[in-house]
């Protein structure tokens, strides 16, 4: 940037920091405007003598003036016919008859709920607020030896930044040299902190407890976790969902219906003051107000648990599926092998013996399966016995000196190349671990086969009780993975799953997805993979795992698990459906409440300062049981 040149500054839709303090500051004087106006609806019940005028007036300027302005705006801009527009007639034919104190009541109460439905979606969408708050302002960028304190929007990649106690992590990156601690809470919902050392990977936006590091930035700016988080929760856009846009046409006829009915009123009765009551209590604000507060607050009680929800008729539609497909790896099982089973195939040795072996040969080796054998010695690797003439074979395995004998660790290809024959026990050993699923290492001692370790991909704790969870709500759990038939077969038999495809390709789980869509059964596809983004995006709703989950993944998907905890499936399916309740009863209350009050006030039961309040009553108690799911589920943990 030139130097002089001032950096224009963001407009409110272009910098979300500064939506949220606009959102602050309407409420705020929101409340103001509603504290005088409430005072002065007071004033004028009990003591409007002891004033020149009728201090419901205030009320009726202050909470009036908003709702006319709108209803003119959309009239004039959009040519919408909504349910301000009828609000701001019965407003003005109220006072037109000299009813000031009932067009103050409605308006008040009008007021009052909108301002109720915003404290809801605001409530709800406060997940936004805490993300935007963990936004680092500032990195400390090592260069050339020294320590340079920049924004932390002019971090790069491969910069190298120092992190102390205290301190936000400014990029998303891999610590280089240091240890700590971090508080993850926000991004992954762990409510313990997490143990970080050299070769970890750490989030920004997070927080550094207690020691200092040294790391590398890969992802930094709108590329980091925190940004991508915070634009998946912004697109979450409640008036995108087709039942809300089906609100607002019903609130158009009902406009149009409460004018015909009114004029309809006066012809009959010729009491003007009985139209203008229909005209107050037909108002559709409850039904206006009922499906976007519900769908706000499911989504505050989702991002509450970790979940984002990217589209709001992504609950509408997740209420409608019947089947939930699942990838395996990274979805059902945690993505990474473990010894899954160690045996022995030579009296001498035990299978402690084989593993040690195993373990003390591949420690030198960044292969995943010999980091895999490592990690799962209970010994520790610090114990395991130096290697010597240590060799590795690509594609094969590895082979070394330990103490006197010469040690050869691999997979079949290498011990039929070097004529290492199994035993019985061993050919039926290998038999059985394929059969499961295993990946299997074959462990040599002196041209002697001693034994061999299975490995495989654990499946995840919880995943067996959300599957069964799942199906009991009446969704069929169906498993697509890209694993062997034997790795596919054993998961699915572990997790009780009817229905599982191996071997699929990307077009595969595409090919399934379309193919039950054009049945007639909607699909909703968990997955985290980058094979995984055809099948989300063409899913009746996708989920990504959002903490291991690859971009591409991440971004094709409508819902996404922030912190990859698989049992919240079943309340995210439960929820969806409970919404749907929630709108439908808001809905019913809503019209039953409106066409009663109306014959009351055909028939002159009802005044319009009666009818404002039984109207606006019902509008109050919708948006109430709206707010409710924002708690639901919550005794479930």
């Amino acid at each position: 940037m030139m130097k002089g040149v001032r950096k224009k500054s963001p407009s409110p839709e272009e910098d979300p920091d500064r939506r949220v303090a606009d959102t602050r500051s309407d409420v705020r004087r929101d409340i103001v405007l509603l504290c005088i106006s409430g005072l002065a609806l007071v004033f004028s019940m009990i003591c409007r003598d002891l004033f020149p005028v009728d201090p419901a007036w205030i009320a009726a300027v202050l909470c009036g003036s908003p709702i006319l302005w709108e209803a003119a705006k959309g009239l004039a801009e959009r040519g919408d016919i909504k349910a301000d527009v009828l609000v701001s007639v019965a407003l003005i034919a109220a006072l037109a008859i000299g009813e000031t104190f009932a067009a103050a009541e409605v308006a008040f109460i009008m007021r009052f709920g909108s301002l109720l439905e915003e404290l809801t979606v605001r409530k709800a969408r406060k997940g936004i607020e805490r993300l935007l708050l963990l936004k680092p302002d500032k990195a400390r960028v090592l260069r050339d030896g020294d320590e340079t304190l920049v924004p932390a929007g002019d971090v790069r990649r491969g910069d190298v930044l120092r992190v102390l106690p205290g301190e936000k992590i400014p990029a998303d990156g891999r610590i280089i040299e240091g240890f700590s601690s971090v508080d993850m809470s926000v991004l992954t919902g762990e409510s313990m902190p997490v143990d970080k050392s050299a070769g970890d990977e750490v989030m920004g936006g997070t927080i550094n407890l207690f020691g200092s590091f040294d790391m590398t930035a890969e992802k930094t700016g709108e590329d980091s976790s925190l940004s991508r988080m915070i634009r998946m929760t912004e697109s979450a856009d409640v008036g995108k969902a087709p039942i809300v846009r089906k609100a607002d046409r019903w609130a158009t006829v009902i406009v149009l219906g409460a004018m015909l009915s009114a004029f309809l009123t006066w012809l009959f009765t010729r009491e003007i003051i009985r139209a203008v009551t229909v005209l107050v209590v037909f108002c559709p604000c409850s039904m206006v107000l009922a499906t976007p507060t519900a769908i706000s607050a499911a989504i505050g009680n989702l991002t509450a648990r970790g979940i984002l929800v990217r589209r709001g008729d992504a609950l509408e539609r997740l209420a409608e599926v019947k089947r939930a497909a699942f990838d395996k790896t990274g979805t059902l099982t945690w993505g990474q092998p473990d010894v899954a089973a160690v045996e022995s195939f030579v009296p001498a040795m035990t299978k402690e013996d084989v593993l040690v072996l195993a373990a003390a040969a591949e420690k030198r080796s960044e292969h995943p399966l010999a980091r895999a054998v490592v990690r799962g010695c209970p010994s520790g690797s610090a114990s395991l016995p130096a290697v010597r003439d240590f060799i590795m074979l690509p594609g094969r395995g590895i082979e070394g000196t330990i103490g006197e004998r010469r040690i050869l660790v691999g997979n079949a290809d290498l011990f039929n190349e070097r004529e290492i024959p199994l035993s019985d026990r061993g050919h039926a050993f290998a038999l059985w671990m394929r059969q499961e699923g295993c990946t299997l290492i074959y462990v040599a001692a002196d041209g002697v086969c001693v034994g061999a370790v299975a490995l495989a991909d654990r499946v995840r704790p919880d995943a067996r009780n959300a599957v069964d969870r799942i199906r009991s709500a009446g969704v069929e759990p169906v498993l697509l993975t890209g694993d062997s038939r034997e790795a596919a077969r054993s998961i699915a038999r572990q997790l009780e799953i009817r229905e599982w495809r191996a071997q699929c390709l990307p077009e595969s789980k595409l090919e399934f997805i379309t193919d039950s869509a054009r049945n007639g059964i909607p699909v909703c596809m968990t997955g985290d993979g980058v094979n995984d983004a055809p099948a989300l995006r063409a899913a009746h709703v996708g989920i990504a795992m959002g903490g291991i989950g690859s971009d591409i993944a991440v971004e094709s998907a409508d819902i996404t698990l922030g912190n990859d905890d698989i049992r919240q499936l079943p309340h995210l399916l439960a929820l969806s459906r409970e919404m749907m309740r929630t709108i439908t009863a808001d809905l019913s209350l809503s019209m039953v409440l409106n066409f009663a009050a109306i014959a009351l006030a055909f028939t002159g039961l009802l005044s319009p300062v009666t009818g404002a309040l039984v109207h606006n009553a019902g509008s109050v108690l919708v948006i109430l049981n709206s707010v409710r799911l924002l708690r639901w589920g919550a005794a479930q943990g």
